[in-house]
């Protein structure tokens, strides 16, 4: 079974994909991951308040340290709450390109343009073969209108595009009034891929110590429907990869994602649940569904189910939404 897949201008041997997650902060993983059959590696974010952060307190260290020896700048402690510095983040994309073949995306996590566009510079220099941007931003201020927040993500993207060679794909969230003309406005602005959807981790409350939790809970496969209906109204509307990023739990929820037009499916959690070894599993999965319905590539498959595609497009629209209602005694 031919399973190369093309992600915005890359060419993988498989459509799946190990999404940003902290298991590639070992280049052993790394190795398990590309042995196991992961297509590409998007690797654990960078966020921008390590980069920030990094370089106020470097400028400190430099302030006062100016007339003794530069090994003093070891004994300054690192920066809270992060298991690998900004620096230590390029020497972990090029440790991790000398190790394996296949594509290595570098992650960055922002809210804004300011102090890390540089830095999309030197990741790209350390050998990244392209660059995720999850624009983690959650507008709080009620002051904000919806143009405001989408302009912030816009700005992101054509700066960074500007700065860099490498394809730059965007991490969304699925709340915009409008995913559809939002897609085409981020292609516009340079986008080379979209990766659907983010997940925003809510808290949830102690009512007992009435303190907030910041609880993770891994995604589940009844998550993909939000994405796979917008991938399968995207596909072939906007000229740009779509990526598939939540409840990829098995090669069902690939499959699904693939025949509604994504170019690859994106998976941690399943990995975190049941070891890195399990995207073998899922591959092979994969295959024998392919062979089962008689597809001998991906590309003969991928959007498939799209709207474009389907012999009745409003299934993904009112029409359908009425139907399912009516349908339920």
């Amino acid at each position: 079974m031919d399973l190369t897949s093309q992600y915005m201008g890359l060419t993988l041997r498989s459509p799946l994909v190990v999404s940003a997650c902290t298991l590639s902060e070992d280049i052993a993983n790394i190795k398990q991951m590309e042995d196991a059959g992961a297509g590409a590696v998007v690797l654990f974010s960078l966020f921008e308040e390590q980069i920030l952060k990094e370089q106020k307190l470097f400028d400190q260290t430099m302030q006062v340290t100016t007339n003794i020896f530069a090994e003093a700048l070891d004994f300054f402690p690192d920066i809270d709450d992060y298991h690998i510095g900004a620096s230590q983040y390029l020497e972990h994309i090029r440790r991790a390109k000398e190790e394996v073949d296949i594509p290595i995306i570098a992650s960055l996590n922002a809210i804004s343009h300011s102090g890390w566009i540089d830095y999309a510079k030197q990741v790209e220099e350390s050998g990244a073969d392209g660059l995720e941007i999850n624009v983690y931003y959650i507008p709080a201020d009620i002051r904000l209108t919806a143009e405001m927040v989408e302009e912030r993500y816009l700005e992101i993207v054509r700066l960074v595009k500007a700065n860099v060679k490498i394809p730059v794909a965007i991490k969304l969230n699925p709340y915009f009034s409008s995913i559809g003309h939002m897609a085409s406005q981020l292609q516009n602005a340079g986008a080379d891929a979209l990766v659907l959807f983010n997940r925003f981790y809510q808290p949830d409350f102690d009512i007992n110590r009435l303190q907030v939790l910041p609880n993770l809970e891994f995604s589940v496969a009844h998550e993909i429907r939000l994405p796979l209906l917008w991938i399968a109204i995207l596909y072939g509307r906007v000229p740009v990869s779509l990526a598939a990023t939540t409840g990829v739990q098995s090669a069902e929820e690939v499959v699904k994602y693939l025949l509604a037009g994504a170019d690859v499916a994106m998976t941690a959690s399943a990995l975190y649940k049941r070891g890195i070894n399990y995207l073998r599993s899922m591959t092979k999965d994969l295959q024998l569904w392919m062979d089962r319905m008689g597809f001998s590539s991906v590309t003969s498959f991928r959007g498939a189910m799209s709207q474009q595609h389907i012999s009745d497009p409003t299934a993904y629209e009112r029409a359908n939404y009425i139907r399912i209602l009516e349908g339920v005694k």
